[in-house]
C-alpha cells in the first residue's frame, strides 16, 4: 500500500516538472520591440571609435 503510494507520488511529481517546463510561455511582459542602445560609453580612453 505504501508503496503504490509512494510510486504515485513520484509519478506525479515527475509529470507535475514535464507540464511545467514544457507548457506555454505565460509570462506578461509587454511587448517593446527591439530597444537600439542609445547611450554613451563611460570611458573616455575607449578603443572604440563611434
Amino acid at each position: 500500500m505504501i508503496i503504490s503510494k509512494t510510486v504515485k507520488n513520484v509519478i506525479q511529481y515527475i509529470t507535475e516538472g514535464f507540464i511545467e517546463i514544457f507548457s506555454p510561455n505565460k509570462d506578461s511582459y509587454p511587448e517593446v520591440g527591439f530597444q537600439p542602445y542609445g547611450g554613451t560609453i563611460s570611458h573616455h580612453d575607449s578603443r572604440y571609435k563611434w
